[in-house]
Formats: C-alpha cells, structure tokens, sequence
C-alpha cells in the first residue's frame, strides 16, 4: 500500500545518513529499504515500543546481514527517553505512527529532539477521507494540526504529497 523507494526518495538519504523509523513496526517495510540506501557507514535506528517488534527487526536484519540496522526500545510519547542522542538524526520517519497515540504532540517534540538543524522530520499519516482500510475517522491525524503544531516546536513546513490513495506525506525540516 505504501511504496517505500517513492516514499524514501521524498528526502536525502544516502551514504553515512543516520536515519530512525519511528514507529518502525514488525515488517522493518522502512528500515530494510533505509539499510541499503545508507550504505555500511550509514545507521538505521528502527524504533518501537514492543520488544516483539525489535525481536523480529533483529532477527532479519542478522539473517539479511545488515549491520548498518540497530533497534531501539522505546516509548515515543516520553521527551528524552528514546536512546539516540539529540540532534544526531539526518531523516527520521513517522509513517503511520501518530494515529495510534494520542500524544501526537509529544512524539513531534521527541522526533524534532533527535534531529539535527537543517534535518528532515517524513510524515505518512492516513488521509481524513472514509476508506475501506485503516483506522476510523476520528482516529486519523488531520494534517492541518500537523501543519500547526509543527512550527511550535522549531519544524518548518516543507513538501506537502500525496503518498498513495489513502495516505498524505509531510517532510518538515528542523530550523
């Protein structure tokens, strides 16, 4: 549903890119795609907050021999707890991630923490239309408070996309 090489080609990512997926979820549908973008000097930090999830990143990632992939634990909704340092990340993605919190604002303020200046913030939420898949209605995440809340927190609006049918993208840089 969701094209991964059209969505990743949305921001720079190459050669020794330090990249998250936040939110990664059990597929690494991101995190395999990034591994191979950013090369052997390059890091994937595929984050999530069940531990089955990084189990099973890790397991592919030793199958497939990524070495460049390393998982994190952690609860996105808590300022400072994700142990990757502030201001180290040159993408990090949030890709049908905020509609399962309804801490959306804190997990912003964690992703733009991790950042560096000038890095790239990839939003992928699910469009405010009905549809026969994804959350209900008043689950999603309407891209009008994303757009609001964003420059609160030192995030500058910029590419607006659609990322398929049911899906808009937002790339937001850190000023």
């Amino acid at each position: 549903m969701l094209d991964s090489k059209f969505i990743l080609g949305k921001v720079p990512i190459g050669d020794k890119t330090k990249v998250a997926d936040l939110g990664c979820g059990a597929t690494g549908h991101f995190v395999f795609p990034l591994g191979k973008l950013v090369g052997k000097r390059g890091v994937v930090y595929a984050v999530d907050i069940l531990k089955t999830v990084l189990e099973n990143i890790n397991r592919r990632a030793r199958l497939e021999r990524f070495e460049n992939v390393r998982t994190v634990w952690t609860d996105l909704e808590v300022f400072g707890a994700t142990k990757i340092e502030s201001g180290s990340l040159d993408v990090a993605l949030l890709i049908n991630t905020l509609y399962l919190s309804k801490k959306r604002a804190q997990i912003l303020r964690e992703a733009a923490r991790m950042l560096k200046k000038n890095g790239k913030l990839l939003i992928v939420e699910w469009k405010s239309i009905s549809s026969p898949l994804g959350p209900p209605a008043d689950e999603r995440v309407r891209v009008d408070l994303l757009k609001t809340a964003a420059p609160k927190i030192g995030l500058e609006l910029e590419e607006e996309f659609s990322a398929g049918e049911y899906h808009y993208g937002l790339i937001f840089n850190k000023s």
